[in-house]
Order: C-alpha cells, then structure tokens, then sequence
C-alpha cells in the first residue's frame, strides 16, 4: 500500500506509523466520563468500507495525517493534514 503525503508525495507504507481510526477523545469533566473512556479505548467499530483513520509519517515530513481507507480493499480515498496548518483539527 502506498500513502500520498501532502508534503513529501506518495511514499511507501513503511514509512507509516498506524494510529487508528479518527475517533474524538472524550471529555474527562463529562459526568459519565469512565464509561466514555472506556468505549473510547476498547470498543471500536469495524466496518467495511470507507473509514478516516490517523497515520504518522514517521519516515518523512513527521506530520500526522488523515487517511480516508476502505477497509475492504486498502484503497486510499482522500489524503489530508490531520491539523490544516493555521487552523484547529
């Protein structure tokens, strides 16, 4: 699988550090926050198909990316800074 990296063009896999899917940390001052964390940590969906997930470019620029895959056939949908230089992710 190769990755297109916004700055440094398409690159080999391993190069790529995998962090998962793009799912929002919960916020540790909510009332119901242990159960929130713990469904943040161990209860993940898998589904097939088109999925935002977080890469590190490790080997490379060192910029943290957002990958959209479909899981089904490791296509690579759309490639993006995970936080837009300037701007809030």
């Amino acid at each position: 699988m190769r990755i297109k990296c916004p700055y440094c063009g398409e690159r080999d896999l391993s190069e790529f550090t995998y962090l998962g899917a793009d799912v929002k940390r919960p916020d540790p001052a909510a009332p119901s926050a242990q159960k929130a964390f713990f469904d943040y940590l161990h209860v993940r969906e898998n589904p097939a198909g088109p999925l935002a997930e977080l890469w590190y470019h490790g080997g490379g620029c060192r910029s943290w990316l957002r990958v959209v895959r479909d899981t089904r056939n490791h296509e690579i949908g759309s490639v993006a800074l995970a936080k837009p230089e300037g701007g809030k992710a």
